[in-house]
């Protein structure tokens, strides 16, 4: 990991103790973002630092007038989102170094106000098809006993019933799912939006029919596949062979491949169709905003409303109370 990005505390004292404290310190430092944040910092600032050379520009310290023209180049090549994760990389580094960063100035402030405004509303962000009830039980329907079939049903279900992230399911502990009367208690140690990592817990209750129920369907994955311990989904070989992991683009992957074999339209499924098919269905079927987010996790209302007013639609719609 680029220590230069990391935050970083000076011990002047040489004791061994401070010594010893000072490699903790670094260490925890590293931990208090996502190492795939860290990773994305790195690739930004290494970007920042290219383009300050072929420009002839200090990148650090790096005035606010050269900030500012990064920007503006990167408005004609890049998305806002990757605009605003390269100045918060900035602002990263120039926090790591004690020193004040140009990201603060009104220059770069204004600059990115603009960027924003004028290209964010042309950028149209392409949504995945929320993978809601009734394409769960299409996507379940043709699967048998074979060990493949009874992982990518426990998978789907689960993965809908819990509204979770592909990347989360394929980090799922045997250890992190625990069995209950009522259904499981799964235990999510990390998240995205669980920088912290003090750890969520979801209720999966039992479903109404044996087919599509997420409980039942752990169940006969963890019996069929001997799992006793270590991840809870495995790869599978072509011989039935179980591995060891399960990628997050293996989980989309297998989403995706249900999808066509139901006959539907694959392309428009992603590894996120699960999450936000439990967001939409449970719109649809009128549960509340709170519900819905103790479920699902979301600490953004906003990005959460939209998976509201997408199944709400049709069912809270004024056209549809007038007799028409």
């Amino acid at each position: 990991m680029d220590d230069s990005v990391l935050p970083e505390v000076k011990v002047t004292e040489t004791s061994v103790f401070l010594q010893q404290a000072k490699a903790r310190i670094a260490t925890y430092a590293a931990h208090s973002k996502a190492a795939h944040t860290w990773k994305a910092y790195q690739a930004d600032l290494r970007d920042f630092t290219a383009w300050c050379e072929t420009y002839s520009a200090a990148s650090l310290p790096a005035a606010p007038d050269t900030v500012a023209a990064y920007l503006t180049d990167l408005a004609q090549r890049c998305k806002v989102a990757t605009i605003q994760r390269r100045l918060s990389a900035i602002s990263q580094r120039y926090a790591a170094a004690g020193l004040e960063s140009p990201t603060r100035s009104a220059i770069v402030r204004l600059t990115m106000q603009g960027i924003r405004r004028t290209h964010a509303p042309m950028q149209i962000v392409r949504k995945v098809r929320p993978a809601v009830t009734s394409i769960i039980y299409k996507l379940v329907d043709p699967l048998g006993t074979s060990l493949i079939d009874q992982r990518d049903r426990a998978l789907i279900l689960l993965g809908f019933a819990g509204a979770f992230r592909h990347s989360e399911l394929a980090q799922l502990l045997f250890t992190d799912i625990s069995e209950t009367e009522d259904g499981l208690r799964v235990r999510l140690r990390h998240s995205k939006t669980d920088q912290e990592g003090e750890g969520f817990v979801k209720g999966i209750p039992y479903g109404h029919e044996h087919k599509t129920c997420p409980v039942r369907a752990w169940k006969a994955w963890k019996e069929a596949a001997g799992i006793t311990d270590g991840l809870a989904f495995r790869s599978i070989t072509r011989h039935s062979k179980l591995g060891v992991s399960l990628s997050d683009r293996a989980v989309a992957e297998i989403i995706k491949r249900r999808a066509k074999a139901a006959g539907l339209e694959y392309q428009e499924f992603s590894g996120h169709s699960l999450r936000a098919g439990l967001a939409t269905a449970a719109a649809q079927a009128g549960v509340s905003e709170r519900v819905i987010a103790k479920q699902t996790g979301h600490k953004s209302l906003p990005v959460l409303r939209g998976y509201i007013r997408e199944g709400s639609l049709f069912t809270e719609n004024a056209a549809a109370k007038v007799g028409l």
